[in-house]
């Protein structure tokens, strides 16, 4: 009789349907500090991947996912691991979509995700370090390494007739890997870099950082910084004092944010933005719209990096970062159909019953190496007060 009741009770198990997975998934992002202009729409984007997925009702058996916000500050380590500690312990995230600025991303990764086995995939961490850093398999990134920035920042100012530069960047991995990358890849090309300096964040006042900077001299000034601090103080004091009045503006720079603060003297300045102009950005830009928000920079990778965490978790059939991860790298390339925004609850579908799917989301995924994007980067032309994009590289 025992026997009997055991076995009943293992074909009821089978014959029951899996549970649906209620998840979360962490956003961690520098809501506060130098790149604060930009947070907002690229949590949004996040979210709205997390959104789609639980409406369409396929995501791990009905299940839902949802989002936890954390702040990173995108340059205080010591903040940044603790709301990541936060995330993983007291709020149960499976995952981290995030953090955003390259320093703080290296040490939430080392110092916590990947003590705690969780993965993390990161929307704006661009410093080459991360390329080769170890990380159990558990860190991706959904924007390009600063070693290819350097390569289109290089090129674009040779074409355009720069022969010499000065650089300032923000004193961090991101800041420091980017100046780096842009003077090798330049003076491989011929061109001159005058002064290749840090700059620290937060300060009142810069004006012996644009004094040196001056001194050196340069056709343009190169600014690989953050556009709601550093950044802009020291361009607004290069205009001011008459040392630089045309500025190169890599990603960290770029936001709607930048060319309102400063004005028209602002106007033929140029930079470069992760982008394409594959069909998934235009879907995203419309989706955001209905949604109420901006597809600005790094919205696209967000929506992206939440994307292919939650078709990895479908794939493995687990919310497990140790299953999940071994799937972001088959979820992201070929061979499978390919899934663009709006279409995540197609792929999950697609997953569930066993079928392949190649991510092509709204930044054109595909991943190389160890898991990052393999790239495209957007030429940026302030216009009219604008951040305008005049061709895809």
């Amino acid at each position: 009789m025992k026997k009997l009741l055991v076995v009943a009770m293992a074909s009821a198990l089978v014959a029951t349907p899996a549970m649906a997975a209620d998840v979360k998934i962490g956003v961690l992002l520098g809501f506060t500090g130098p790149i604060e202009s930009l947070t907002p729409d690229m949590a949004s984007g996040a979210e709205l991947a997390m959104k789609e997925a639980t409406d369409s009702g396929a995501f791990m058996g009905g299940g839902s996912v949802t989002s936890v916000r954390g702040d990173s500050t995108c340059v205080d380590a010591a903040a940044a691991t603790a709301t990541a500690e936060r995330l993983i312990t007291s709020d149960g995230v499976s995952g981290i979509m995030g953090a955003d600025c390259s320093g703080v991303t290296i040490a939430t990764l080392q110092n916590v995700a990947m003590a705690k086995g969780i993965a993390m995939i990161s929307p704006s961490a661009t410093s080459p370090a991360l390329s080769d850093m170890e990380d159990s398999g558990l860190f991706f990134r959904t924007a390009p390494s600063d070693a290819r920035q350097g390569q289109v920042v290089a090129e674009m100012l040779m074409e355009k007739g720069i022969k010499s530069v000065a650089i300032t960047y923000t004193n961090n991995d991101y800041g420091k890997g980017l100046a780096d990358s842009i003077q090798m890849n330049y003076e491989k090309l011929g061109g001159g870099v005058t002064i290749n300096a840090a700059h620290e964040e937060g300060k009142g006042d810069y004006s012996a950082e644009v004094a040196a900077l001056s001194q050196a001299g340069g056709d343009m000034l190169v600014v690989a910084g953050y556009l709601d601090q550093g950044g802009k103080m020291i361009i607004q004091s290069s205009l001011d004092t008459g040392a630089f009045d045309s500025f190169f503006l890599p990603d960290g720079m770029i936001g709607d944010a930048l060319p309102a603060a400063i004005g028209p003297d602002l106007d033929g300045s140029i930079g470069t933005l992760p982008g394409t102009d594959s069909p998934g950005a235009k879907m995203l830009d419309d989706m955001a719209k209905a949604a109420g928000f901006n597809n600005g920079p790094f919205t696209a990778e967000s929506y992206d990096a939440a994307a292919l965490m939650i078709m990895a978790m479908q794939a493995a059939g687990s919310s497990d970062a140790s299953a999940y991860k071994e799937k972001v790298m088959m979820v992201a390339n070929a061979p499978g159909e390919k899934i663009y925004p709006g279409e995540l609850g197609k792929a999950l579908k697609i997953i569930a019953g066993g079928g392949d799917v190649d991510y092509v989301g709204a930044s054109a995924v595909e991943l190389i190496g160890s898991g990052e994007s393999a790239g495209s980067y957007a030429e940026i032309l302030i216009d009219g007060g604008k951040n305008t994009t005049v061709g895809y590289r």
